[in-house]
């Protein structure tokens, strides 16, 4: 069993920056694969962002490449979404995710945080 713990959303301007958390706990937490996941309203859910169990391989959608950084630190338990150049199209609530990371596909596991909401409007 795993938990997942997102924290780091707020409201920014146009061009401003935010780091997103996940903390994780549960005793095979950092063999999963993690992803951070977003839903804007009125929209499905859609992939951001994955890294590689080893922390090795991060894989992004095109819309964020060059703006977001994912990263891990397996010793801290933690998973984070670095974001700059926020764009008011990258207002969601973002989700964490324990998954598999299967050639460049990431395939979301059953384990999902409950969000942290963030606003991109000046």
């Amino acid at each position: 069993q795993v938990q997942l713990v997102e924290s780091g959303g707020g409201l920014v301007q146009p061009g401003g920056s935010l780091r997103l958390s996940c903390a994780a706990s549960g005793r095979t937490a950092n063999n999963y694969a993690r992803g951070w996941f977003r839903q804007a309203p009125g929209k499905e859910r859609e992939f951001v962002a994955a890294v590689s169990w080893s922390g090795s391989s991060t894989y992004y959608i095109d819309s964020v490449k060059g703006r977001f950084t994912i990263s891990r630190d397996d010793a801290q338990n933690m998973v984070y979404l670095q974001m700059i150049n926020l764009e008011p199209e990258d207002t969601a609530v973002y989700y964490c995710n324990a998954g598999t990371l299967y050639s460049t596909t990431y395939y979301p596991g059953d384990y999902w945080g409950k969000g942290t909401l963030v606003t991109v409007s000046s």
